[in-house]
């Protein structure tokens, strides 16, 4: 049976890389997506456009219904779940802590949190050997801002991907007698379109002299490192944090 590798917040960014990449080594690529159907559908066409196969599925991963769904969708389709990459996440508009609403965090922590925990749910049914699957890997998207603190500008959504991390080993440990590698990526400052997300899209040139490597990342160098810990290659892995950060 084909391998489908489900990415949430796959229209865009990293995302958009891993689900491009993937195709290309011959899985099945399930997008997830929010609100930009016209981009996630864009990363479809160029998929199939290349002989791969792709679809893509709406849905707010903070919302427990909308998650169940998305993987219902994807039980439908002709192949098995291999993979999750837990991608999708939010950043608000540059702040102080002494000037954040509760509001504010509820949306952060859970996109960025429980999305990611309800998706590696529904995802650990269907890969679990306990469950009759055939195991796999989840790949969970933290920060480097995770280990930086982000202060001054995003200690929220840096809080969001330190629980990334601690939900990476602790998982790892969970299911390792189950066949599921769990690992994370912990992307550095990258050309994306979060930046303008958090209120600068020209953010990185006004940073990147603070990294080791003098340069913003590109997102295929992130997807790379993803692909490798979903392989074989990375069989032994598991528990493991990627910093893909330029040596920020």
């Amino acid at each position: 049976m084909n391998k489908i590798i489900v990415i949430t917040g796959g229209g865009r960014g990293i995302g958009a890389a891993t689900a491009l990449l993937a195709a290309k080594l011959g899985y099945i690529i399930c997008i997830n997506f929010l609100q930009n159907k016209e981009s996630a559908e864009r990363v479809v066409e160029r998929i199939l456009q290349q002989g791969g196969n792709a679809f893509s599925v709406a849905g707010d991963i903070s919302v427990e219904s909308d998650v169940v769904r998305l993987f219902e969708t994807v039980d439908k389709a002709d192949g098995y779940i291999h993979a999750l990459v837990n991608n999708a996440g939010i950043l608000e508009k540059q702040s102080l802590v002494k000037d954040m609403t509760a509001e504010r965090l509820q949306r952060i922590f859970s996109v960025n949190v429980i999305g990611s925990f309800l998706c590696a749910r529904e995802a650990v049914k269907r890969m679990s050997s306990k469950e009759n699957g055939k195991g796999g890997a989840i790949v969970n998207i933290s920060s480097g801002a995770a280990r930086g603190g982000s202060p001054f500008e995003f200690v929220d959504y840096a809080a969001s991907k330190g629980a990334i991390d601690t939900m990476t080993i602790g998982l790892a440990k969970e299911l390792a007698a189950e066949n599921i590698r769990v690992n994370a990526v912990r992307p550095g400052i990258i050309y994306t379109d979060i930046h303008a997300s958090g209120g600068e899209p020209e953010r990185i040139e006004r940073i990147k002299a603070s990294i080791p490597m003098k340069r913003g990342g590109q997102p295929e160098e992130v997807a790379n490192a993803i692909l490798w810990l979903i392989s074989e290659q990375a069989s032994y892995v598991t528990g493991a944090i990627i910093d893909v950060t330029g040596g920020r």
